[in-house]
């Protein structure tokens, strides 16, 4: 495999990303990054995002509208709030008997899997007089 330098853009990208717990989309990293760095481009932030998530610097999640990215790289689920589109962790258990469950009612080598639940969070049941 071909050994990538660390640039400081990389740096500053991983910052960016370690520094908020809200799993933000590559665009939100960018806005916070371009005040300050001008030169960045979003090609720049959204290819070393990439970078980092394969390195398993960061957690890339497939979240309906935009890929997030995570600081927790260990093995935890997540909650989408259909209404506000937020993203947090939900700490149940990693359980890898559904792999094996995968892998034999498919025949494929299963890796691991992540779950994702919809759902509407705390703040937008508030505004609804529910929370």
């Amino acid at each position: 495999m071909k050994r990538r330098r660390n640039t400081w853009q990389r740096e500053i990208i991983l910052q960016a990303a370690v520094e908020r717990c809200d799993h933000p989309t590559a665009d939100q990293i960018y806005l916070a990054l371009a005040p300050e760095y001008p030169r960045i481009s979003r090609g720049t932030v959204y290819r070393n995002l990439k970078l980092l998530s394969e390195s398993g610097q960061l957690q890339q999640l497939k979240i309906p509208g935009a890929d997030r990215f995570d600081r927790r790289v260990e093995q935890h689920s997540h909650l989408y709030c259909v209404r506000c589109q937020s993203v947090c962790d939900v700490d149940t258990p990693y359980d890898a008997g559904l792999d094996e469950q995968a892998a034999r009612e498919t025949g494929c080598r299963v890796t691991g899997h992540y779950v994702l639940f919809q759902g509407v969070c705390p703040a937008c049941l508030a505004q609804d007089g529910n929370g």
